[in-house]
């Protein structure tokens, strides 16, 4: 839905993104949907990974108001599967891509959802740690 506030869960520097469209022209996105966001918090520059040594610096890929197009891995709303399994998490997230619709991040943090596969998702779900 239209300004909805989403967890970036990929390693691109992005945190919490808003929805300003959506690519299905529906009112409501599901999993494996493309929309567009505006970065509201990013990482710091200087902000290094867990286990990187001293004095590494990692870039952050985006910026606090940046426009990217992203695909939605995760949603509060119920989605029922074609099995009959019922699956709902606990909260709305994305992984940010490029316009040729190849991932920003080289990791995501964090479950996404088996839908992806349908949706022709496969190399955000290769990046997944997990998928349910």
């Amino acid at each position: 839905m239209l300004q909805t506030m989403l967890n970036c869960i990929d390693n691109s520097g992005a945190t919490v993104v808003e929805c300003i469209a959506n690519m299905r022209m529906k009112r409501h996105a599901r999993i494996g949907d493309r929309i567009i966001v505006v970065v509201q918090k990013s990482r710091n520059l200087g902000e290094a990974g867990p286990g990187a040594g001293p004095g590494s610096v990692t870039a952050a890929k985006v910026r606090r108001g940046d426009i990217r197009h992203a695909i939605v891995v995760r949603t509060v709303n119920k989605v029922q599967r074609k099995d009959g399994m019922v699956v709902k998490f606990d909260d709305n997230a994305c992984a940010l891509i490029g316009k040729n619709g190849e991932p920003i991040g080289t990791r995501i943090n964090g479950v996404v959802g088996a839908e992806l596969r349908d949706k022709q998702w496969s190399k955000i779900l290769s990046l997944a740690s997990m998928h349910v």
